[in-house]
């Protein structure tokens, strides 16, 4: 098994190392591979941590600078956990006109943590998003899929608390 010495393969994450192998194993020498097996990494781990980067490095014999590279490039990776809940404040043009500041400072308040955060208990992650499209209900709060239109500062305690109790 690669990076024995390197990565932090404890028993905490044993089977989730194990579950990447398979994959790696599964795409190992197939020509653009490194795309699908960083997808499926993060989707195992829930992020491309420097640990799960130099596993991957290792065992696929791609320099971890260029695997960070792509982590760090495009979008669709991160490399720390998000939470269970994704809220994301749209800071599109209308949304920012109509208050979306005044949102964002609110769920900073109520959350108790900063935009690119996740709380200790992995519950919230609290970020800024570019516009979702849908300008007319601005400004625009999303939870995971849950979209809130016309949102008040004053509704996000209520609205937070929902996710809370789940």
């Amino acid at each position: 098994m690669p990076c024995s010495s390197t990565c932090s393969a404890g028993t905490d994450n044993k089977e989730q190392f194990a579950k990447l192998q398979e994959v790696i194993e599964r795409y190992k020498g197939t020509k653009g591979s490194l795309m699908p097996v960083l997808q499926e990494a993060q989707g195992i781990f829930g992020a491309l941590t420097l640990d799960v980067q130099k596993y991957i490095s290792e065992a696929l014999g791609i320099p971890l600078m260029d695997i960070y590279g792509i982590a760090t490039f495009y979008s669709q990776f991160t490399l720390k956990p998000k939470g269970k809940y994704k809220v994301s404040v749209c800071m599109g043009t209308a949304c920012y006109v109509r208050g979306a500041k005044r949102l964002q400072d609110k769920l900073v308040e109520v959350l108790g943590i900063q935009v690119g955060e996740t709380d200790e208990e992995g519950r919230f992650t609290l970020e800024a998003t570019r516009c979702l499209g849908a300008c007319g209900l601005a400004p625009v709060l999303l939870i995971n899929d849950d979209v809130y239109g016309r949102t008040t500062p004053e509704a996000v305690p209520g609205i937070i608390e929902k996710y809370r109790k789940d």
